[in-house]
């Protein structure tokens, strides 16, 4: 116990102390973001950030990997709060936590093995280009020096480095930038521009709703759709966390930590949330590797607001911006572009639909839904096309010998190649290379065993153990 307590705790103290502090730094434009498209208070998501990152790091299944409010997720909040108002939201936070630790429980981890790699890769482009779509509406109405400040920032991040990396450049970038709008006056806007920034401590609080029915069936469809979102995105994000680690974790115990994450902050009144790959992979990428990482970077966060609340809000936008500019270039997967006349060109065109569903309707869950639909479709069109079947004369009877899978896309082949009008006497189907997988086949199957007999043959159907015992 004591080891594996300082194995995920303890073992990397100051990369992790320092890879926190920098993810805050990403943390704080996006949880001011999201608290715009939800229509909420921008406090209601810094707090919600800071309780889902404590609680993450405590029950979270992958350590390092970061959680907090986001934006796939406040915009299914927004017609919520415009038609009911911030109560049903907390308590529709904590119906969502309540849902996630049940899929957990069930161990609906597993799912995720059936998101294919070029569906992944299509959720990480297209998130790095929503990032960059989103932080350009900060360059609206700006001078020449809201340009310069995000090229220094980003120059910075990427040369310095070359100095010593004891630091992480990100943090070095946005301190030399603050101190370059504090000393020069550019009147440039700064946090404190952009969001009202009031610490007040967060009380444990009932939402203010009527327990009854009607308000179940108000909250039930938002906290179903939070809750299926939170899962797609959290399990991706882990599944590309662990590739980066190299280590494998537990999907079923996110999720349960994701549910308990999301339920007790529904309780302080906060918003729902799930893990994000931007400021996972800046954490990841900077040496963040325990869960001391996201720890650090909720009492950093709680820190800034509660203490240097004045150094938060003359933090520069402009730097904030270069941040995440910086991110979008890190997790986009440029590897694929470059050796994209090698793959397959079916998955090229499954992850480049999932790349502009997701840019067109902002919404990553509909983009690897219909990711994985094309590439289940892909599969039982493959599978159809390679279905084999050949037929010889023996001296007593026909044998149509059958390889491949026979399902409901691919048991019309078969039928089409029985000749019902062969003289032969008796007919053998050998299935025996064949898996029968689903009900049309099997009812194709007997289909073409009574219109066999029905010409008055005799009909000797050979099958796997496995599929006899399942017609049975």
């Amino acid at each position: 116990m004591l080891h594996r307590l300082k194995t995920t705790w303890f073992s990397n103290i100051r990369a992790d102390v320092l890879a926190g502090i920098t993810t805050v730094l990403a943390l704080i434009p996006d949880s001011l973001a999201f608290a715009f498209i939800a229509g909420v208070n921008p406090m209601i998501s810094i707090y919600s950030t800071i309780c889902i990152l404590v609680l993450i790091s405590i029950f979270g299944g992958r350590p390092a990997m970061v959680s907090s409010t986001a934006g796939s997720m406040a915009v299914l909040m927004t017609a919520l709060v415009a038609q009911h108002g911030v109560e049903y939201l907390f308590a529709a936070t904590i119906l969502t936590g309540i849902l996630q630790f049940a899929m957990g429980a069930l161990k609906m981890g597993r799912w995720m093995s059936f998101v294919p790699h070029s569906v992944i890769t299509g959720f990480i482009n297209s998130l790095a280009i929503l990032i960059f779509l989103s932080q350009l509406r900060y360059f609206d109405g700006q001078s020449w020096q809201m340009y310069a400040m995000v090229g220094a920032t980003l120059a910075i991040i990427y040369l310095f480095p070359r100095l010593t990396k004891a630091i992480p450049s990100p943090l070095v970038a946005v301190g030399v930038m603050t101190l370059a709008v504090f000393a020069g006056q550019m009147g440039l806007d700064t946090v404190g521009d952009v969001a009202t920034i009031e610490p007040a401590i967060p009380m444990f609080h009932l939402p203010g709703i009527p327990l009854t029915w009607e308000t179940l069936w108000i909250l039930l469809p938002t906290a179903f759709s939070l809750a299926v979102v939170g899962y797609s995105e959290t399990l991706l994000t882990q599944t590309i966390v662990d590739e980066m680690t190299e280590e494998k974790t537990s999907k079923d115990k996110e999720l349960k930590g994701q549910g308990i994450a999301n339920t007790v902050t529904g309780f302080f009144g906060g918003m729902a949330g799930c893990a994000l790959i931007a400021e996972s992979a800046i954490n990841v990428k900077v040496g963040g590797r325990g869960r001391l990482s996201t720890l650090v970077a909720a009492l950093a966060l709680l820190l800034l607001v509660f203490v240097l609340e004045d150094v938060l809000n003359a933090i520069p936008m402009a730097a904030l911006v270069g941040v995440m500019m910086m991110v979008c270039i890190e997790i986009f997967d440029w590897s694929y572009l470059r050796s994209i006349r090698s793959k397959p060109a079916a998955h090229t065109f499954i992850m480049l639909v999932t790349v502009a569903i997701v840019v067109v309707t902002h919404d990553l869950a509909i983009g690897v839904i219909v990711g994985v639909l094309l590439s289940a479709l892909l599969y039982a069109y493959r599978s159809a096309t390679r279905l084999d079947i050949r037929d010889e004369w023996n001296g007593e009877e026909r044998v149509y010998r059958v390889s491949g899978q026979l399902f409901f896309v691919s048991s019309d082949k078969l039928m089409d190649r029985i000749d019902f009008n062969d003289e032969a006497p008796n007919v053998c189907l050998d299935l025996t290379a064949s898996q029968v997988w689903d009900h049309t086949a099997r009812k194709t199957l007997d289909k073409i065993v009574v219109r066999l007999e029905g010409k008055g043959k005799k009909v000797r159907v050979l099958q796997q153990a496995a599929d006899s015992r399942a017609s049975a």
